[in-house]
């Protein structure tokens, strides 16, 4: 049996919106993007070691209302490196917005996601 310890670098949080077309998959894609929006990581190069940022572990975390029609390959193809995982709960937020028939909304639901992105390396 392999065991692998692992450490953690950094957890960003997000926030993403879906105001017209009710796609929980976009407001988990934009909260994902939120959360890495504004970070470098020189640590998985110069404190950790890689020569790789695809050998550096991506754990996603996302809550949003109807997380059993969120398309997970979508959100994890906003992270541009790592070897990625995804959890989709059921959170978020739903809000009464105003449906607008020419953005092909569906009611009148805004959907609101959160998300969580943590970056790992194996010791």
């Amino acid at each position: 049996m392999v065991v692998v310890n692992r450490k953690r670098l950094i957890i960003e949080m997000g926030m993403g919106i879906d105001q017209h077309g009710q796609e929980p998959t976009i407001a988990a894609a934009r909260a994902v993007r939120n959360a890495i929006a504004h970070n470098a990581l020189p640590g998985v190069w110069e404190v950790a070691g890689l020569s790789d940022p695809n050998d550096m572990i991506v754990e996603v975390q996302v809550a949003v209302p109807y997380p059993e029609q969120v398309r997970e390959d979508e959100v994890l193809a906003v992270l541009p490196f790592g070897k990625k995982t995804l959890t989709v709960e059921f959170g978020g937020m739903v809000v009464q917005g105003r449906a607008i028939e020419s953005l092909n909304d569906k009611n009148d639901e805004m959907l609101i996601a959160i998300a969580a992105v943590t970056v790992l390396v194996e010791n």
